[in-house]
């Protein structure tokens, strides 16, 4: 089989809110937001080119450790969709944060009623061997736990 013909092995998570698709797009846009469920700082411009740096170690000296520092937002159709960069944590910037293109986030905001919103994360972009399985694998369990924290935050559960 060519590498061509290997499919990206992609991660797809979602998760149902108890909020307008207005409220669940404000989870992932305003940082005072994102630092509720996702990250410790967030820097946040909602802009196609905007930045899309959360950091969960902030005090750290290196801004490429443990952040998405440099990633920026590709497209957005606020309430329904943005598609941005992202990066690896500490371990893994040796090799997921120096190539282009990076991997990439999509999250998706389908209304199922007035006040119930499901979101879609869909994570792209992971290359062959044995470091990206083993980083793919890792931001499966992440983007999985995260949007776990968000729903119970949202929802109260």
């Amino acid at each position: 089989m060519s590498e061509l013909d290997q499919k990206d092995e992609i991660i797809v998570t979602s998760v149902i809110l108890n909020c307008s698709k207005e409220k669940a797009f404000n989870y992932f846009e305003k940082n005072d937001q994102l630092s509720n469920w996702l990250t410790n700082e967030a820097e946040v411009e909602m802009k196609i080119g905007g930045k899309y740096e959360l950091f969960w170690t902030p005090d750290d000296p290196d801004l490429t450790n443990n952040s998405t520092y440099g990633c920026k937002v590709l497209a957005v159709d606020k309430p329904n969709f943005f598609n941005i960069e992202w990066k690896g944590n500490a371990e893994q910037k040796r090799f997921m944060n120096s190539i282009r293109p990076l991997t990439n986030v999509t999250v998706i905001f389908t209304t199922i009623n007035l006040n119930i919103t499901k979101v879609t994360l869909i994570h792209t972009g992971w290359r062959k061997g044995d470091d990206w399985e083993s980083a793919r694998a890792y931001f499966s369990h992440a983007w999985s736990g995260a949007l776990r924290k968000l729903e119970t935050l949202v929802n109260g559960k």
